[in-house]
């Protein structure tokens, strides 16, 4: 069995490719470079490859709308998994191709766009792989192992070098104050993402003058795409990176935190900043050697659980995540991770497992039980090839 991945550099491309093959398929890579080449001549390659191979399908990380056209085109499955919120190019009308096997991780994502092709979208978590974290960890020193030792450690970006929302220039002030009422209220809530529905015709309008992106042939004639772009791209990247500082700085002002990164930090003084780690070898000894490991989730993944979450448990880390509505349907809380729906819960549960070496160490360990029982990538790419077949 042959199968074409479509490859961009996507975190877990590695583990799933290691699952396709572990089930036995013979797995042929292009990779994307569009810094590179040209869109029309990655499309060119795509279909050399389709003509002198008999695929079974082409798969790809998140969604792709020129290799949905290529497919229908030549008539061979499309299977692409979603691994980040927002994905813009669900909004491609292509996404209706019948061709296309669609699998999104976040459940509102999946009820979102679920209608747009009812036959071939469905919902399917993320995952990890333990047996990855397992062989880096067992070769893993002990110097190592006390380089990334922490009481709190936090591994992420800040959204800082990346957040397109303050780069909008000529706002009006009531925009600024609006919006700043609309982000202060959602950081106080967990479980229910009401940014899009707050955001009014006036409001829009004015975002159409300053905003270039909504100009874009893929959602410009189309009012429901632009709204979900301004709450997803724009406010949902300042609703990260204003969360991540809050709670980050809290936290920094009370116990000692170790800060993974290529944000800066400098607003930061007393958090330990230590620049980035390497997602293969050196992430999994900072989960596995912190006494907890905290999981701050951007808002735009309004119910699902992100990749850092599974790959915590997965290294058999000690998990302190806010609160998602699906997380009850995966993991167990308080008893596999812990969770928080506050600020003063986080600092309440962060000093109370300080305090509790043996009741989270066996948080811990169930949690790691859990995710090499349930929540591997071989186990769901199986659960996605019996659904496409």
């Amino acid at each position: 069995m042959e199968m074409l991945f479509y490859r961009y550099r996507s975190i877990c491309e590695p583990d799933v490719i290691d699952a396709f093959q572990k089930i036995g398929y013979t797995v042929i890579e292009k990779r994307s470079d569009l810094e590179k080449k040209k869109e029309s001549d990655l499309i060119r390659d795509v279909a050399v490859l389709i003509e002198n191979h008999d695929f079974e399908f082409i798969f790809s990380i998140n969604y792709f709308p020129y290799i949905s056209e290529l497919c229908r085109i030549y008539g061979i499955r499309y299977v692409c998994w979603t691994v980040d919120v927002p994905v813009l190019e669900l909004f491609s009308p292509t996404l209706a191709n019948k061709t296309n096997r669609v699998f999104l991780f976040d459940y509102s994502q999946y009820q979102y766009f679920k209608d747009r092709n009812p036959d071939n979208i469905y919902y399917l978590p993320l995952a990890t792989n333990p047996d990855r974290w397992d062989s880096v960890l067992l070769r893993a020193s002990s110097a190592v192992r006390r380089k990334y030792t922490s009481d709190i450690s936090f591994v992420g970006s800040l959204y800082s070098e990346k957040n397109p929302y303050r780069m909008i220039e000529g706002l009006s002030e009531y925009t600024k104050g609006y919006l700043q009422g609309v982000i202060d209220a959602q950081l106080n809530i967990y479980g229910v993402n009401f940014i899009q529905d707050m955001l009014n015709d006036e409001l829009m309008e004015e975002m159409s003058r300053l905003v270039p992106d909504m100009h874009d042939p893929l959602y410009e004639e189309n009012e429901e795409a632009q709204k979900y772009m301004i709450a997803h791209c724009f406010i949902g990247y300042e609703l990260a990176q204003t969360e991540r500082y809050r709670l980050l700085k809290e936290l920094s002002e009370q116990f000692d935190v170790d800060l993974y990164t290529f944000s800066g930090a400098e607003v930061l003084p007393k958090i330990h900043s230590h620049g980035t780690v390497d997602s293969l070898n050196e992430m999994p000894i900072v989960f596995n050697e912190s006494r907890i490991n905290l999981n701050i989730t951007m808002r735009p993944i309004a119910t699902g659980l992100s990749l850092r979450l599974y790959d915590v448990c997965g290294c058999g880390g000690f998990l302190l995540t806010n609160w998602q509505d699906e997380l009850p349907e995966l993991y167990e809380p308080g008893v596999e991770v812990e969770t928080f729906s506050s600020k003063d819960e986080m600092i309440d549960k962060v000093r109370y497992y300080l305090a509790h070496d043996d009741e989270r160490a066996a948080i811990a360990k169930r949690g790691y039980e859990r995710t090499k029982a349930e929540h591997t990538y071989e186990m769901r790419i199986r659960e996605m090839l019996k659904i496409i077949s």
